[in-house]
């Protein structure tokens, strides 16, 4: 955070920086589906999003749990 920062300006910050870096790195990946230039299986594909949509699902758990914590033993 800047000096003076809210905590919801440097968020508003940080998320737009951190969200574009992340869209960039999704269409740099997408330079990989050219066929011309690489060979991938069916099953290579599917591996690599199984692990984006891991990623993703976690990422957006901690979103929504970020104010519910509960104790579980």
């Amino acid at each position: 955070m800047f000096k003076n920062e809210t905590k919801r300006a440097a968020f508003v910050r940080l998320a737009n920086q951190r969200t574009n870096s992340v869209l960039d790195r999704l269409r740099v990946l997408g330079h990989c589906a050219d066929q011309q230039r690489y060979e991938f299986s069916d099953e290579d594909v599917k591996r690599i999003f199984k692990a984006i949509d891991a990623e993703l699902r976690a990422v957006k758990a901690k979103f929504q749990n970020s104010s519910r914590q509960q104790f579980q033993l």
